[in-house]
């Protein structure tokens, strides 16, 4: 009888035990549904962005120019799946980051100079240019900040919300000056046809510095956006129903 209780007798995980204990590693049927929906964001993101560069990468329109700008997709791409399975962005992060690499496809395919969006809004607005790489200057800017902020900036809170965005438009910046430097270097390099149609300068002679302050301003811009609903969800919280601080009040 004795030995019969002892059996069946229930042995429970330690408290305290991690992962990487022998007890972190049993997972309940709950556990296992949340971490494969955690899954299912990102992988919906590559499955996008993979479908889009095949289409896009059949007959650009100059293919020198597209090798010379897809070397940022081929090096970029492959580190973000590592880096998903070492370090995971939250899944904004990772929707815009496609969104961002979905714009700079589209650019290579056509050549920046020479993307029919830009022509649309050169001839409607009556611009000098096409402007459809200013555009995506800004969008690394807008939609770059919070993957490097999450990526960088391991402890925000030591920092506080100023510093914060501080330091995260000042990675947008560094980015932004590093790749123009990157880019001129490529083009000295390259076929001189493809290193003109690279650059895209456009008959611009401060067309680096424009881009940077395009990627600055589209920074600035997300990191107001994203302190506003930080501020905005830290209130929101203070004051849920039912809370000791509503009570109060």
């Amino acid at each position: 009888m004795a030995h019969s209780m002892r059996s069946h007798r229930t042995v429970s995980a330690p408290s305290g035990a991690g992962k990487g204990s022998p007890w972190g590693r049993v997972l309940s049927g709950r556990d296992r549904s949340q971490r494969s929906a955690n899954h299912v964001l990102p992988g919906l993101c590559l499955i996008i962005f993979s479908g889009v560069w095949a289409g896009l990468a059949v007959a650009p329109r100059y293919r020198a120019d597209w090798l010379l700008e897809n070397l940022l997709t081929f090096a970029a791409l492959p580190a973000i799946v590592v880096g998903y399975y070492r370090r995971p962005l939250s899944h904004a992060a990772y929707v815009q980051i496609t969104a961002f690499m979905i714009l700079h496809t589209i650019g290579s395919h056509y050549t920046y100079s020479e993307v029919p969006l830009g022509d649309w809004l050169r001839e409607g607005f009556g611009l000098a240019r096409n402007h459809y790489d200013r555009l995506v200057h800004f969008a690394f800017g807008l939609l770059m900040l919070r993957p490097l902020r999450e990526l960088v900036i391991r402890q925000p809170e030591r920092l506080g919300r100023v510093g914060t965005a501080w330091l995260s438009v000042a990675q947008i910046l560094a980015c932004s000056a590093l790749y123009e430097l990157i880019e001129w270097a490529v083009a000295s390099l390259a076929d001189p046809a493809a290193g003109i149609a690279y650059l895209g300068t456009q008959g611009d002679e401060w067309d680096a510095q424009k881009d940077v302050a395009y990627a600055a301003a589209g920074a600035l811009l997300a990191a107001v956006l994203q302190g506003w609903a930080a501020r905005r969800g830290a209130g929101g919280r203070r004051a849920a129903p039912g809370s000791p601080e509503q009570g109060a009040a």
